[in-house]
């Protein structure tokens, strides 16, 4: 069980764990939504970003979206933003590349998702490790990460 499930679980939040492999290869997303039986907005990547200030944060985009860095500063109160390094997102959320989850992180971080997450009645997050996904509901999946929302995918 990884600290995103136990999180969960915690909470008492409804769910579902969906092992899924780890996809590789040209037609990766698609085949990950055809595994999950979804279409490919309602699957959230969870990225580390690092504002101007220095603070480390976690957005939410769609996989089949770009995270508009622009937009995720302004919503997050700084002037600009950046993609964090493998190695800074690594050490502050305990996973690694391609099984970081929003959730159970080492070090807890201010999150932003895509307000398109409220758009659907459940959503799909990696949860801590390449290959294994998470079901939850959009509500519950931001209120566990004191998430905010706004437009930052593209």
């Amino acid at each position: 069980m990884t600290p995103a499930i136990e999180a969960l679980v915690k909470a008492g939040k409804d769910h579902r764990v969906i092992e899924v492999g780890d996809y590789d290869g040209e037609n990766r997303r698609e085949s990950l939504a055809q595994s999950l039986g979804v279409t490919l907005d309602a699957i959230f990547k969870t990225l580390v970003a690092k504002l101007d200030r220095g603070e480390l944060v976690t957005a939410l985009v769609p996989i089949n979206a770009e995270l508009n860095l622009k937009s995720l500063a302004a919503l997050a109160g700084a002037k600009k933003a950046s993609m964090a390094s493998t190695k800074e997102a690594e050490k502050i959320s305990g996973y690694v590349i391609g099984g970081i989850s929003p959730l159970g992180q080492r070090r807890r971080l201010a999150t932003y998702a895509d307000q398109s997450i409220l758009s659907h009645p459940k959503v799909y997050v990696s949860a801590g490790r390449r290959g294994l996904e998470l079901e939850v509901a959009p509500g519950d999946l931001l209120a566990l990460c004191s998430g905010a929302q706004g437009v930052i995918a593209r």
